[in-house]
């Protein structure tokens, strides 16, 4: 493999962000900076503000490769040392540029900067840093930055590039260490947990250090992140989602990402896909994920040994209800918060509405809707000072068939994909 030298910046910009579109970005930042004098940008931590490019599309982050040049061979990439691709490598002044116009154009918020690896994974991190302190220290920019770890590259590299970066991530890749073994040999499980690690530390520490001395730099301020891929190998979703808990409470992390399988290469070891990337089951893994993270489930509720995958047809919460339906009616007017997050249709802020509006007097069917409870849905599953909903009469079967029925319109009806920045949009 040879990396292409005399390639404009707009055709390294073509190869690469189209390179990295595989790479699942957090499009919210997650920290709150204010403008600083003689810098350009800000953060917000309710999320990164979107723009419009020329083209009309919707752009948060600018999200590149640095190079899609790899040592590695997994099997799943489309950036495969093996594979016969156009390979090409920025500068750290070009990511530089292309940020800093990017931004002055309003066509971004912030950077999210992946990589191949090039050589070797400290002379990748190392040119990661470089970047970075580039951006940070000479072009002054202050805006998002979501920057990957390298798995194996030095501890010292991975610290310097913290205190630059707002959002750190590691790629898990693979649910399972056979899985990791099988499609992508040149990784290791322990690889990859060691800086996933040393980042939850990172920032630990330097929370405790800001407590003390309140003028010194931040840490990874946005929180570590990962991804999994969905269908490569045959994990089901109970092992997806107990890997998830476990790396919520093991190691801090703010979102766990999950990529349906794209089959980008042919290879014997991969599975065949007649229905195409299963992205109706990346959805309702993430649905499932918020549960978790939001709504006080644990991963051994939502399915277990016996029932390990998630009802496609049905949202996991809705599935839950309906295996717990000795859990139901829930009365909203005495109900704790816990209770109301377990209704269908209830969610974070409608459920801390209702326990707001009920300290001012008993709540009432008629009254639930405004509070932003998605009646249709949560009509099954509570009372409202000891009355259901008018005329609601239902069996456990008329029940999941009426929650299908309502669910169907909101899925999606074709395939999908992830746009690339150069694609003609369509008509």
């Amino acid at each position: 493999m040879l990396i292409q030298e005399d390639l404009s910046i707009q055709e390294k910009l073509e190869i690469l962000s189209d390179a990295a579109k595989y790479d699942v970005a957090c499009t919210s930042s997650g920290v709150d900076r204010k403008g600083k004098a003689g810098m350009l940008g800000n953060t917000v931590a309710a999320g990164l503000c979107h723009s419009f490019a020329g083209d009309g599309r919707c752009i948060s982050l600018l999200k590149i490769l640095f190079t899609n040049q790899c040592i590695y061979d997994c099997k799943y990439c489309i950036n495969r040392c093996s594979n016969d691709v156009v390979r090409t490598s920025f500068t750290p002044d070009e990511v530089c540029t292309l940020t800093m116009e990017f931004y002055r154009r309003n066509y971004i918020e912030g950077l999210f900067l992946s990589s191949g690896i090039l050589y070797s994974a400290d002379y990748t991190m190392d040119l990661i840093y470089q970047t970075l302190k580039r951006l940070r220290e000479v072009c002054r920019f202050n805006g998002y930055i979501h920057v990957k770890a390298i798995p194996g590259a030095d501890p010292v590299l991975i610290e310097k590039v913290g205190f630059l970066a707002d959002r750190m991530s590691i790629n898990l890749e693979l649910p399972t260490a056979d899985g990791l073994k099988k499609l992508a040999p040149g990784k290791s499980r322990s690889k990859i947990l060691a800086p996933m690690r040393q980042i939850q530390r990172g920032i630990t520490a330097n929370k405790y250090e800001l407590m003390e001395y309140k003028r010194t730099p931040s840490f990874v301020p946005a929180g570590q992140s990962t991804q999994m891929i969905v269908g490569a190998t045959p994990e089901n979703d109970y092992q997806m989602m107990m890997v998830a808990e476990a790396l919520y409470q093991n190691y801090d992390l703010k979102r766990v990402f999950y990529s349906a399988f794209v089959p980008v290469n042919q290879d014997s070891s991969l599975p065949a896909l007649p229905g195409g990337p299963p992205l109706l089951r990346e959805h309702r893994l993430y649905q499932a994920d918020w549960l978790l993270r939001f709504y006080g489930f644990r991963a051994e509720e939502l399915l277990d040994e016996d029932h390990t995958d998630f009802n496609p047809l049905v949202d996991p919460k809705c599935s839950w209800a309906l295996a717990h339906l000795e859990f139901f009616p829930v009365e909203v007017n005495t109900a704790d918060y816990e209770a109301l997050l377990r209704i269908p249709g209830v969610g974070v802020t409608s459920a801390r509405r209702i326990l707001a509006a009920r300290r001012s007097g008993r709540l009432h069917i008629e009254n639930l809707r405004k509070l932003g409870v998605v009646m249709k849905r949560a009509q099954y599953f509570l009372t409202a000072s000891g009355k259901a909903a008018d005329g609601l009469q239902f069996t456990p079967d008329s029940l999941l068939r009426s929650l299908i029925a309502m669910e169907r319109p909101l899925l999606p009806q074709q395939p999908m994909e992830q746009l690339s920045l150069f694609e003609p949009s369509a008509v």
